[in-house]
């Protein structure tokens, strides 16, 4: 039972990243007949649209878009790359762009909290490996209760960005990106373009969980 209980929840945690892995990976073959990279989709669709100020650069963080910067970041294989992966992720990340222009409000309100979750999960990881010696230090019985609560919000936090992430996602892959997608590809690539942007997504139901399970484990560890 407790074998089956661990396989289980292995499943639920692991197999979202998996799944977005697979997908990703599956349509990153390369297709000469497509006329240019993700990169320079990116960019011809930056210059089409008007987004003044944004810019597009190769980075080895991730594809993400900073709307501090104004950049979309692509990394190699998709910014180089000459795929249905590398031009869908391109538009997706250009379809935040797309978000911060138009002051789409749950965008702007997740990059808010996104700089509140980085210093509260930083605090919260302190605090954790610090509870135990508070606890013995202060010889009150409340102590490591307050402590372990504090740390637990801080990890809670990182977890609730990634949750509050999905809706951005899932507006910038299938309102922005894919009505532009469908101007660009091949109708018969249009169905593995939904299943990479619904990975692309995918990507932060598997960090919320991860960060559930790393609240998990501190826990656990706190209990000995």
């Amino acid at each position: 039972m407790i074998v089956l209980a661990i396989v289980l929840l292995l499943a639920i945690f692991l197999l979202p990243n998996l799944w977005a892995k697979w997908v990703l990976a599956r349509h990153a073959r390369g297709r000469d007949e497509y006329p240019g990279t993700g990169g320079e989709l990116a960019d011809h669709l930056i210059r089409r649209l008007g987004l003044e100020g944004v810019r597009v650069e190769m980075t080895d963080q991730g594809d993400h878009y900073d709307p501090e910067a104004r950049r979309v970041r692509l990394s190699r294989e998709n910014y180089e790359g000459r795929s249905l992966t590398a031009v869908t992720v391109a538009a997706h990340e250009v379809g935040h762009a797309i978000q911060h222009q138009q002051g789409y409000a749950p965008l702007l309100a997740r990059s808010r909290l996104v700089v509140v979750a980085q210093k509260a999960e930083k605090v919260g990881a302190l605090l954790m490996m610090a509870a135990p010696f508070l606890f013995v230090l202060t010889r009150l019985p409340g102590g490591l209760a307050i402590v372990v609560a504090a740390a637990v919000i801080s990890f809670g936090t990182a977890a609730l960005v990634h949750l509050v992430t999905l809706p951005v996602e899932f507006d910038a892959s299938f309102q922005r990106a894919l009505p532009l997608l469908k101007e660009y590809l091949p109708p018969r690539d249009l169905a593995g373009a939904r299943h990479v942007l619904t990975a692309c997504a995918f990507t932060y139901v598997a960090a919320s969980l991860a960060s559930i399970l790393n609240l998990g484990r501190w826990l656990v560890i706190l209990r000995r």
